[in-house]
């Protein structure tokens, strides 16, 4: 034990208190949390303020004083409204460029008919959009983002490469915002914030500078360890722009004749497709679908999603358990991520495949369906609870059989069966002869064993508990499904 847990014990002991434990350092946990506990490793690529990092660090003069203006003091670009005068201020023009323009450039030379698409290219993109898509589903995520199993260095390598021509960003830039969207889900914090819309979580937070207010680290340590991430972040303008453009161009021009068309199809189109794939993960997966193992948050299981996502689209799974390298753990469920890594890990590529255990799985699934049945359960009467009934000893009970002679001894509880004797299925000569009286072995099974429905019409005739049968109450009313804990004394 530290001096300070030390301290902190003695102190509460001396003061006569229950001891207590001593609590986690929220500000040293955040420290470790973020990595800024370790001397990081600096790797830049040269696009340095087209990144958005420098306008988050940068310090601004007051043109009137020529002092430094702080980040709390000066009002950013996105906390200001949309005019015409400062719209092109909200935008981070490097993605509007990659996302927005080139693609849009794209789609018009296609509809105007100067390239058409030839069957070999149209194959070839499709067998691209394929390579590049599962680099990042495999890569980039799985193994890089949720260190979901470990893989050989040309494997990493072959994923750090194709997943460039997704041009969705350098491995430790994906990889730096997909850790933070899992810390800060459904917060301001989250760079694709479900919450702040369809559009928003789609694409719209790439496309707008965030609010440096709410920026957040992740620790990404150990991706700066990878020599295939630093070379690929260092270099990832040329490498996304031969992986993305180039190959694609060259490979249809050498095999189908074809250049501009593979530059357009493989290449622009395909580009713009894998990218709006992606996205939906942000913003369908977390709108559509099912919450099967927790809803506390927006995240959502949508097969839909899955189909062209390479398997990503299980996302309520894949939040509740991040570092499984299954997104899918249905056999009919579409993940053929899942098996790619699978089945390099019998090549000898992959390795140490993490999976959470199917108890804790299993466990979620439960938890889930009680949550599901509780509220569904608080929709309903099911009558009044014993802990809110009083407690009638036998004389009391006479009294109130000398006002109302309608009151029925039942597992332990009084009820009070007026209105319901001509309603009795059993006809009302049965019930008038139970009045006044300990019906509990005739009603479960001296005379007939009550149905469920019984168990239920009859629990909201309660009126008391009678004190010689306070347990027998509350084990009466547990075998209906009713929880308490406490018992009356």
């Amino acid at each position: 034990m530290s001096q300070s847990a030390t301290a902190t014990a003695t102190e509460a002991s001396s003061n006569g208190k229950q001891q207590v434990y001593p609590e986690v350092d929220l500000k040293h946990a955040n420290i470790l949390a973020t990595g800024l506990d370790k001397k990081q490793l600096r790797v830049v690529n040269g696009l340095g303020n087209l990144m958005g990092t420098k306008e988050v660090t940068d310090v601004h003069i007051d043109e009137l004083t020529g002092k430094p203006i702080s980040q709390k003091e000066r009002k950013h670009i996105s906390e200001q409204p949309w005019t015409l005068d400062n719209w092109h201020q909200h935008l981070n023009w490097l993605n509007v460029i990659l996302v927005v323009l080139i693609p849009l450039a794209g789609w018009a030379v296609v509809f105007s008919g100067l390239i058409p698409l030839h069957r070999n290219v149209l194959y070839f993109s499709v067998f691209y959009f394929g390579l590049g898509g599962i680099s990042v589903t495999a890569g980039y995520h799985r193994l890089w983002s949720h260190r979901s199993y470990n893989a050989a260095w040309p494997l990493r390598a072959l994923y750090a490469f194709f997943g460039a021509a997704s041009v969705e960003g350098s491995v430790k830039w994906w990889g730096h915002s997909h850790r933070i969207h899992h810390r800060y889900t459904d917060t301001p914090r989250d760079p694709y914030d479900a919450r702040q819309g369809l559009f928003y979580s789609h694409m719209g937070w790439m496309i707008v500078k965030p609010n440096p207010k709410y920026k957040a680290r992740a620790d990404i340590s150990d991706l700066l360890e990878d020599w295939v991430v630093r070379f690929q972040h260092t270099h990832y303008i040329i490498i996304m722009l031969l992986s993305a453009f180039v190959v694609p161009t060259l490979a249809c021009g050498y095999f189908f004749n074809d250049y501009w068309g593979g530059f357009l199809y493989a290449g622009v189109i395909r580009v713009f497709l894998i990218q709006q794939a992606t996205f939906c993960i942000n913003s369908m997966a977390h709108y559509i679908g099912t919450q099967p193992f927790d809803d506390r948050r927006t995240p959502r299981d949508n097969w839909i999603t899955a189909l062209c996502t390479f398997g990503e689209g299980y996302h309520n799974f894949h939040h509740e358990f991040p570092t499984d390298y299954r997104n899918a753990i249905k056999w009919y469920q579409y993940d053929p991520t899942k098996i790619l890594i699978y089945t390099t890990s019998l090549l000898g590529l992959a390795w140490d495949l993490k999976k959470f255990s199917q108890n804790a799985i299993e466990q979620g699934i439960l938890q889930q369906k009680e949550k599901k049945l509780n509220r569904e359960r608080s929709k309903l009467n099911w009558g009044p609870s014993l802990n809110n009934l009083p407690v009638w000893d036998k004389a009391e009970f006479e009294r109130n059989l000398s006002q109302n002679p309608n009151l029925v001894v039942i597992g332990g509880i009084i009820h009070d069966v007026t209105g319901f004797v001509e309603e009795h299925p059993g006809g009302a000569p049965l019930l008038n002869d139970a009045l006044g009286k300990d019906a509990t072995t005739a009603f479960t099974g001296g005379v007939y064993r009550h149905s469920n429905a019984a168990h239920n019409v009859l629990a909201n005739m309660r009126v008391a508990v009678a004190s010689e049968k306070v347990n027998a109450a509350y084990l009466f009313a547990g075998r209906r499904g009713e929880r308490y804990d406490k018992k009356v004394n």
